[in-house]
């Protein structure tokens, strides 16, 4: 069966422009990519990933880090082992 069908939305033109250039990379249309999302719902009975509210703990992180606190900066992925290993974060590990 031929595509016949047409899906109209309106979205913020910023997200739009800086997804298409995405899609440009991968070498895929907008098109091409509403159509992969389709066939992804279809196939999961549901959407293709998680959707989740964040948590307290999580939003908190979240408006910590836009706001530039409680960062720890790693050099390298050893540095961050290191840092995760002498429990600087807490008791991650």
């Amino acid at each position: 069966m031929g595509k016949t069908a047409t899906v109209r939305a309106r979205i913020e033109p910023t997200l739009k422009e800086d997804v298409e250039k995405l899609f440009n990379k991968m070498g895929i249309s907008t098109t091409e990519a509403i159509n992969l999302f389709y066939r992804q719902v279809k196939l999961r009975n549901g959407l293709p990933f998680n959707v989740v509210i964040p948590n307290k703990t999580t939003e908190k992180v979240f408006k910590d880090t836009d706001a530039n606190r409680n960062l720890i900066r790693c050099e390298d992925a050893d540095d961050m082992f290191d840092k995760l290993g002498k429990g600087v974060l807490g008791d991650v590990v």
